[in-house]
């Protein structure tokens, strides 16, 4: 029998496995660099030769797509999606049809339509198509955002009504609603009601006009991975084609053009990550070409106030717009960001825009309180032999609580909850899972088990709340509906797409490969491996000083430039640093960057790892 550890107590390497690229089994972050599935098969070599053939297209990128499981009859979408060839039938969606109708009534009468979003950049982004939409037709629009701290999650029943005293005859419940049956039944007799959500739920669907959610169980639309703006952009696609069925648009009505809703539904598919594959690749790569344009107002001004001078990419929307937009419903005025989406005026754009920021550095400050102490914790909890972290303080705020747990996820590789115990005792939280493990589904299970008070959400994304004292039964719950979580190893494998010398890493590879853009969860950016690099010089940059400039230079002389992002405290810049100047490999992406006409490639490092 083969040993399982080496001499020194280290788990052995396994003779079956692919041998690691450029023999990493552990960088100087820890991580064994593997082949991407099919990077070293001769099958996915001549399946990629065969589409750069067919496509006329780098062999480079061939290999990518083949990489990507792309089959070449799909291919050409892939590298240039269309909203002809694309967009789903909305009337493969139950109730879609009944929803469009009603919607479609309300445009034609004219009538106040009143739209329920939830609190994050989704719920704010749906909130913002329908409300541009119906506004376009002639309709009066009322809009609300619960306050995370004092209404929680999902629709309540005094927002609601507040929404019909108003005038409001239909109510549009996007990003929730679908296990808000208790609420929603209530309205019965007040106002038509319809939702528009993604969110998995086992129970008794809502008594309502319509419930369109593609996790619903009998909804066999296959359009279970697009976000809530998503699902309210193609609400909006079947209500204009029953208004021209109508024939609403025969007099001096334009039909609305739908595609400059497009940047919502970019922004929201990018922060809610979905998989950047198909409808949602389809979404993305048009709604950013809307972007570029900076035509809306208020993503125009949060996109000055970011810093971001280029034309927007998913990066862009996921680390610059997203975390500004939702630090509103975290820590401050709920309703913030998309009021800021709406906003039709520049001047008060920017000023909601500067808030936004103001807001968001607040945020980092909140979550930076908790955070060392949450990965003491988690730490100690690993260390006991607990696959699924779970964590709660009583000082803690309920709006980071999400973003902690999935800096406790990236770390331990493990799923993880966090808490924060509020005044009455109880725990409201949230809870990020790991590929492969479904959290939405068993913190249903746990809410059906009388664990929870409320709780629900996607795979790899949930919301909970429970008393105090059903903590540890919780606990022991997830640790046995999810028993797989404590087999997992401590650090995630570092997945390379190819290893390219300096010579070769050349602008012009990187603009063929970043025709696969946009890159995101389904689509992985390629990771590229430098081998042996020589550091020629290292310089601090930026106004902090925390980004690290590597020069680096292959044997033969030609150099290429690197960056390293929050090198302070980083051992990947100790490395780089040294001044005894070892050769190393690095493993990064390969960007072109273009500054004063010129176009020039720069290799941003994600690890290193001795030569």
């Amino acid at each position: 029998m083969l040993p399982t550890t080496t001499p020194d107590g280290a788990p052995a390497p396994d003779p079956t496995a692919t041998p690691a690229v450029l023999n990493v089994e552990c960088s100087v972050n820890g991580r064994r660099w593997s082949w991407r599935e099919g990077a070293d098969n001769p099958t996915t070599n001549r399946l990629g030769a065969a589409l750069a053939q067919q496509l006329g297209i780098p062999e480079i990128v061939g290999r990518l797509l083949a990489m990507r499981g792309v089959a070449p009859e799909h291919a050409p979408h892939f590298l240039a999606p269309t909203l002809r060839a694309l967009l789903p039938d909305p009337s493969s969606l139950t109730d879609m049809d009944k929803a469009a109708a009603r919607m479609a009534q309300a445009v034609q009468a004219g009538e106040t339509i009143g739209i329920f979003g939830d609190y994050d950049v989704d719920g704010a982004c749906a909130s913002a198509v329908l409300a541009a939409f119906f506004e376009q037709l002639g309709c009066s629009v009322l809009t609300h955002i619960p306050d995370r701290m004092t209404e929680g999650y999902g629709p309540n029943l005094p927002a609601l009504d507040n929404l019909v005293a108003q005038g409001a005859t239909l109510l549009i419940c996007v990003d929730c609603g679908t296990a808000s049956a208790a609420i929603l039944n209530q309205l019965a007799g007040k106002a038509d009601v319809v939702v528009l959500d993604h969110h998995k739920s086992e129970d008794v669907l809502p008594d309502i006009l319509a419930t369109v959610n593609p996790n619903r169980p009998d909804c066999s639309s296959g359009l279970g991975h697009i976000c809530a703006a998503a699902l309210s952009f193609l609400a909006t696609v079947a209500t204009r084609r029953t208004l021209r069925q109508n024939g609403f648009f025969n007099g001096n009505q334009p039909e609305p053009d739908l595609r400059h809703l497009l940047d919502l539904v970019a922004l929201a598919t990018v922060c809610d990550v979905m998989p950047l594959q198909g409808v949602n690749r389809l979404f993305v790569s048009e709604g950013l070409k809307i972007m570029a344009g900076r035509q809306r107002v208020g993503v125009a001004a949060l996109l000055e106030i970011a810093g971001v001078t280029k034309a927007p990419d998913a990066f862009s929307c996921g680390f610059a717009l997203g975390p500004r937009i939702n630090a509103g419903g975290r820590i401050a005025e709920a309703a913030l960001g998309l009021r800021l989406l709406r906003c039709p005026d520049p001047h008060e754009a920017r000023q909601m825009a500067e808030r936004l920021d103001a807001v968001n550095r607040r945020r980092q400050d909140v979550e930076s309180d908790i955070l060392e102490r949450a990965m003491e914790q988690a730490a100690e909890q690993k260390a006991a032999g607990h696959g699924v972290i779970l964590l709660a303080g009583k000082d803690w705020h309920p709006g980071v609580v999400g973003i902690v747990a999935g800096r406790i996820k990236e770390r331990f590789n493990r799923p993880a909850l966090v808490g924060a115990q509020q005044e009455d005792g109880s725990i409201k939280g949230s809870g990020r899972s790991v590929v492969g493990l479904d959290l939405g589904t068993v913190i249903i299970a746990a809410r059906q088990a009388n664990i929870l008070k409320t709780g629900g959400g996607h795979a790899m994304a949930a919301g909970f709340s429970l008393e105090a004292d059903k903590l540890a039964d919780f606990h022991a719950f997830l640790n046995a509906r999810l028993p797989q979580a404590a087999t997992l190893p401590d650090t995630v494998d570092l997945t390379i797409d190819a290893v390219v010398a300096v010579t070769g890493a050349t602008a012009e590879l990187a603009t063929d490969m970043a025709a696969l853009a946009p890159f995101g969860a389904g689509n992985p950016e390629p990771l590229i491996a430098l081998p042996n690099v020589h550091i020629v010089r290292t310089d601090r940059i930026g106004r902090d000083s925390n980004t690290l400039r590597v020069l680096v230079r292959a044997s033969n002389g030609t150099r290429l430039k690197a960056l390293l992002f929050k090198a302070d405290g980083n051992p990947l810049a100790q490395i780089l640093e040294d001044t005894t100047r070892p050769p190393v490999h690095l493993a990064g992406y390969l960007r072109a960057e273009s500054w004063n006409g010129r176009t020039d490639a720069t290799f941003f490092v994600q690890d290193v790892a001795h030569a």
